[in-house]
């Protein structure tokens, strides 16, 4: 089978997460949360050997490339269809805890190269971009339905398209006569819409334009906080967590949740008495986001701008630990 993505910061990876030193070390158990094709996976279960993994993946496709990969290390493998956000949301609470987990935010390459689903405007395909593509609103129903001031502000919000209101506009003009039904019509249409300087940039001037319709068709800064929140409730005390951003905006939402598992009180000021526990939660590992080598993205462009943050677990967290940490 041919492999199509490289998972990026896989070094740092099994750095940061690595089971040797650990209490967990000779039976360790792991949540990889985005298995994609299972490259994070693979590597884990290739340098730990007495490690198991739970891979978890929305997307049956890949997950099924996954299984065909992952298929030589028999039971130490185990898999979830399924959104992370679900899943840890209704973790059984007699299944044993992971020591380990894993979430990579990013979307694989196979999706842009091989999914045939219009996450990239590269190839001629049909406007869907939903990493399930049985549920939910496709991007051919966001572009030809949502009102215009919406998906303007939508476009704004999830990419800072600083031209989002007039390429909203020239959606809505061109749908009135006839649905846009592909990434080439949607990606010329932009095109158009925009000023001719804007269109000979770095990047194409639907780069944007198309992140921010995968993100609200997939509900990924949505789904984030909840998602973490519960994780780290599920993960096993002394274990650790590691989140992989590659933009701002979930950026920012791992580290205002990591920030606030490391403080002592997150109760507002005026809050009387402290309602939090008073003690922190969680113990950064990192600092700050761990950011790929030279050659990394020399070698796996795709990784340039992504993060790597980890936390190793305290004690649970409550609710008051989302504090300033927004879904969008």
């Amino acid at each position: 089978m041919e492999i199509v993505h490289t998972p990026v910061l896989l070094d740092e990876c099994l750095e940061y997460l690595s089971p040797e030193g650990e209490s967990f070390e000779n039976d360790a158990f792991m949540i990889d949360s985005t298995l994609g094709e299972g490259g994070h996976s693979y590597n884990f279960l290739l340098k730990y050997p007495s490690l198991h993994i739970t891979g978890v993946d929305a997307d049956p496709v890949i997950q099924a490339r996954a299984r065909e990969r992952l298929s030589q290390f028999g039971d130490r493998m185990q898999f979830y269809n399924g959104w992370f956000n679900d899943f840890y949301r209704s973790y059984p609470e007699e299944s044993r805890r992971p020591d380990l987990i894993l979430f990579d935010l990013g979307i694989s390459v196979f999706h842009y190269e091989r999914s045939g689903r219009g996450f990239s405007f590269r190839h001629d395909e049909t406007l869907d971009m939903r990493l399930n593509p049985s549920a939910g609103e496709s991007a051919g129903d966001v572009v030809n339905k949502m009102p215009e001031a919406q998906l303007a502000n939508m476009i704004y919000l999830y990419s800072d398209e600083k031209f989002s209101r007039r390429i909203a506009s020239a959606i809505c003009s061109a749908r009135e006569t006839g649905p846009i039904s592909s990434t080439k019509a949607l990606a010329d249409i932009i095109y158009d819409a925009v000023p001719a300087k804007y269109r000979y940039g770095p990047i194409h001037p639907a780069t944007r334009t198309f992140q921010a319709l995968r993100i609200q068709v997939n509900s990924e800064l949505k789904r984030l906080p909840d998602a973490l929140h519960h994780a780290f409730n599920v993960l096993a005390p002394g274990g650790k967590m590691g989140v992989i951003t590659f933009h701002s905006l979930e950026d920012r939402i791992v580290k205002n949740y990591f920030r606030n598992l490391g403080k002592q009180c997150v109760c507002p000021p005026e809050a009387p008495v402290c309602k939090c526990g008073g003690t922190p939660c969680a113990q950064l590992i990192t600092r700050k986001g761990v950011e790929p080598s030279a050659e990394e993205v020399k070698m796996n462009s795709p990784s340039r701008s992504a993060k790597l943050r980890v936390v190793r677990k305290i004690r649970n967290a409550d609710e008051n630990r989302l504090y300033g940490v927004e879904a969008m």
